[in-house]
């Protein structure tokens, strides 16, 4: 695993931000080329002779609205605590690769009309160039689709799914991660959809929220819970909220806890736009050692004047190369 952490001398720390829809928040437009001396970012698998961190961020508004159109001095990031030097600025506007994770345990079976609603509101987002796959779990996770830019094809597959069994999410995010590897696309993301806690796997907490640190896919979900207070909520579907925000957040992604099922594909939606509106942040640390150690990473947003807060979403650290 640690092999991937970080490619030759490049740190790639896919910290990520999200928005949402409902009428993208946007503020001055941005059409000026780069200044003199600023390049086009790297593309993350290309060899420099400095370290370099690159860390996609999105920004919203306080109507959780994606917001475009920043510059770099609206932006300020500390790593393990120490302000660093913004060298590298731009929109991360590459093609994706997105594995779906889809629970189809007996618990789901009312709500499979609304999830694959949503999962067909996600990819109506998708670009031309973008990839994806499908993981069925129950019991135990398959991959059912393997990578495609067929979304249809998913889409057909999710028809004939039939809810029964229980809930093997660790293991069908452990898959997942797996799967993803096999893209050539720089940019990663899993989109879960879930209605509990996990209480059929092999892996456990500990592994998985390791794994999700060492990888670069970004991790968002969708959780469909029984109320507060409902009698009918096990243990595990009690934890799977803090288990699903968990996971999620390591990678700068989220968990949207769907309160009414109708909202469901608005919110999947959301995603897909929160997917292609990212910063690309670069900076060189001033103090790395290639000791493998994890750095926490900070991103702080200056508004603009006459803007109210916005918030930044970014992945919460990085492991430092190896000798």
């Amino acid at each position: 695993m640690r092999s991937c952490r970080i490619a030759a001398s490049l740190i790639v720390a896919g910290l990520l931000a999200p928005p949402q829809l409902f009428g993208q928040a946007t503020i001055v437009p941005r059409p000026k080329p780069p200044a003199a001396g600023q390049s086009k970012l790297p593309a993350t698998n290309l060899r420099v002779d400095t370290n370099l961190v690159l860390v996609p961020v999105t920004v919203t508004d306080p109507m959780n609205r994606p917001v475009t159109g920043l510059e770099k001095e609206h932006f300020r990031i500390l790593d393990d605590k120490v302000e660093q030097t913004i060298t590298q600025f731009a929109m991360d506007d590459e093609p994706l690769a997105v594995g779906l994770v889809f629970d189809i345990s007996g618990s789901m079976g009312p709500k499979l009309k609304t999830s694959r609603q949503a999962a067909a509101a996600f990819f109506r987002t998708a670009n031309p160039d973008d990839e994806f796959f499908l993981v069925e779990f129950n019991d135990t996770p398959r991959l059912v689709v393997p990578m495609t830019r067929d979304t249809q094809e998913i889409q057909n597959q999710l028809t004939f799914a039939q809810s029964k069994g229980r809930t093997a999410l660790l293991d069908a995010i452990f898959l997942a991660i797996h799967e993803i590897k096999n893209t050539q696309k720089l940019r990663k993301a899993l989109l879960i959809i879930s209605d509990g806690g996990d209480n059929s796997s092999r892996y456990t907490e500990t592994e998985i929220r390791n794994l999700v640190r060492e990888s670069d896919v970004l991790i968002y979900a969708m959780g469909i819970f029984e109320p507060e207070g409902s009698r009918s909520r096990s243990p595990e579907e009690l934890a799977g909220p803090g288990l699903l925000s968990d996971i999620c957040e390591q990678t700068g992604g989220r968990h949207l806890p769907v309160e009414d099922i109708g909202e469901m594909p608005d919110i999947a939606a959301k995603i897909g736009i929160e997917l292609r509106n990212r910063y690309l942040i670069g900076y060189s640390p001033t103090d790395m050692q290639r000791d493998g150690r994890y750095h926490h990473v900070q991103v702080k947003v200056i508004p603009p004047h006459g803007l109210p807060p916005l918030r930044a979403y970014w992945r919460l650290g990085y492991y430092a190369p190896m000798e």
